[in-house]
């Protein structure tokens, strides 16, 4: 006789451990575990599976059963039909579409932006240079973020006092950044910003063994900003770079978090610019 096929919850029920897993992580929510197991079981069913069934399968009291299966129904994981079976609903259909839209990744360099902002809290920039000057040409707002009222797209200025003005400038040789300065200007915002081009030299030179371009309130009393460089080119009007905000007050404890993920996000953003 051959052996029928146990449902692929079961195999893993009390105690299983998914392929791959080192152990059972401890206090596990069994409500939890309870209400994946039916929507694992209903899946296996496209023309529906009745309450006394799926109580059945899944060794679950009547009553227990009811109050997920009613729970997953108003939170549309499951449907149910006139006659009382159950499918499954439109938001597990929304959740695979997330779930495929992650895995492919973003499809420009603004949903880009949009998902790390998203996922860190803090605002994320894109600056270029444009016609000759350090300029912001894209901004996604973080919630954790402090706004900063100048950098929008299009600010051109203040290049030696943000780091993403200062990631441009250590792209350019000596001669040309000197040129730039004497032309610009090094204007103080606060109190920290550094206003001598041999202060700025000696900042560009110790950011650029990590690669990772900073300024701690020097544009901005209580912000903190680190850049790194997305894409390097020949010509300065391709090369670009990708800077990140945050309150001061968190610089300490988050920084090494930051300047990590600005290194691997500066690599993934890079085919996606124009």
């Amino acid at each position: 006789m051959v052996e029928q096929r146990r449902p692929r919850y079961e195999r893993r029920k009390h105690g299983g451990i998914r392929p791959g897993s080192k152990e059972q992580p401890t206090k596990l929510i069994q409500s939890v575990r309870r209400a994946l197991h039916i929507m694992e079981f209903v899946g296996q069913y496209r023309e529906g599976v009745s309450a006394q069934r799926i109580a059945f399968e899944c060794r679950l009291n009547r009553g227990t059963a009811y109050n997920l299966l009613r729970t997953l129904v108003y939170e549309r994981y499951l449907r149910r039909d006139d006659e009382g079976r159950y499918t499954l609903g439109l938001e597990v259909s929304d959740r695979y579409s997330e779930l495929t839209q992650a895995m492919a990744g973003p499809r420009s360099a603004e949903e880009f932006m949009r998902r790390m902002s998203a996922e860190t809290g803090y605002s994320t920039y894109v600056a270029r240079f444009v016609e000759g000057r350090p300029a912001v040409t894209g901004v996604a707002e973080g919630a954790r973020s402090p706004h900063v009222e100048d950098l929008i797209v299009g600010f051109d200025d203040g290049a030696h006092a943000t780091a993403l003005g200062k990631a441009l400038l250590a792209t350019l040789p000596h001669f040309e950044r000197a040129l730039y300065l004497r032309a610009a200007g090094m204007r103080r915002f606060t109190r920290r910003t550094l206003t001598e081009p041999a202060a700025l030299e000696h900042d560009l030179v110790v950011a650029d063994e990590s690669g990772v371009f900073t300024e701690f309130g020097q544009f901005q009393e209580g912000v903190a900003c680190g850049a790194v460089v997305a894409r390097d080119h020949p010509e300065p009007a391709e090369r670009v770079v990708l800077a990140a905000a945050m309150p001061l007050s968190e610089a300490g404890r988050s920084w090494p978090e930051v300047t990590w993920r600005l290194r691997l996000a500066a690599a993934e953003l890079e085919p996606l610019l124009d």
